[in-house]
């Protein structure tokens, strides 16, 4: 008890501050106070060896015990043995944005959507709350060959008009299934959106396959990239998300505020479920 109610106030803590600093929070909470805590906890323990041997006992000592398994607690959910969505709300992050899909063919949604059920590897980080991998059959047939996945080397179209603020293309695809990747995010487009400031992060693109350059203007549906397997990933996907901050000046990708990303001109609801199959309607080809 006295642990749920700790963890509870540390993430509505994290909720009422909000923004940046909210997902600052979030990052300590799961990942620095577990490490705090097991520290805490060895220390405790060695005194509690040294009170058994002397024949003691400290009412502090097990407070201490209790408050140091209440701050390792979050390791639950960084571990998503308990998944837990960051708490942010649709209505609360904004600004939003609708954009265009950023593939030509019918697309399964690998993950994506508002809820952790949906969209588990992302809704549990602040950066990626609303983030999506997007996928095309066949796919998770756990094949080492990336050409056996349907989305591969697949066309990427620009999702939004804006400024490209950063390129990467010269990471190689790695087999899927493997940990042998460079960075987290691989080959990846940037676009700065110029109505909102915002960012769109596309990433796992194919090595040698990115088609603009740091300053180029790009337009919605224009040709930016192909699908590939680079960076930390599966399987051959691409990951799409939108968020608040430069993502060339944050000291980690996990420590920016995620925001709603919402598509138009495609099948079913605008902000698209895990397994939902996606056919485009009307993708500005050139």
């Amino acid at each position: 008890m006295c642990v749920n109610r700790v963890h509870f106030i540390i993430v509505d803590k994290c909720f009422f501050i909000g923004g940046i600093f909210g997902a600052y929070s979030w990052a300590i909470l799961k990942l620095v106070l577990p490490i705090i805590g097991v520290l805490g906890l060895l220390i405790n323990l060695v005194m509690f060896i040294i009170l058994i041997v002397k024949k003691k006992r400290s009412l502090k000592l097990f407070t201490n015990v209790m408050l140091n398994i209440a701050l390792i607690f979050p390791i639950l959910m960084t571990m998503n043995i308990i998944p837990y969505a960051y708490p942010n709300t649709i209505t609360r992050a904004q600004p939003s944005i609708t954009v265009s899909w950023p593939l030509a063919e019918k697309t399964v949604v690998g993950w994506g959507g508002d809820s952790v059920k949906d969209n588990l590897p992302h809704a549990t980080w602040s950066s990626e709350r609303w983030a999506y991998d997007l996928v095309m059959e066949p796919h998770n047939i756990n094949s080492d060959s990336n050409e056996d996945y349907g989305i591969w080397d697949k066309e990427i179209h620009s999702p939004v008009s804006g400024i490209v603020i950063a390129v990467s293309d010269n990471e190689a695809d790695i087999t899927p299934g493997s940990e042998n990747f460079i960075s987290m995010e691989g080959n990846h487009v940037y676009i700065k959106i110029k109505e909102t400031g915002t960012y769109l992060l596309l990433n796992h693109l194919k090595k040698d396959s990115v088609t603009v350059e740091v300053g180029d203007h790009v337009k919605q549906g224009d040709v930016i990239g192909r699908v590939g397997n680079s960076g930390s990933t599966s399987e051959p996907h691409l990951h799409i998300h939108h968020q608040r901050q430069d993502p060339t000046k944050v000291i980690h990708p996990v420590l920016a505020e995620g925001l709603p990303l919402f598509f138009k001109d495609i099948n079913g609801d605008l902000m698209p479920k895990k397994d939902t199959i996606i056919e485009p309607k009307n993708i500005p080809l050139k």
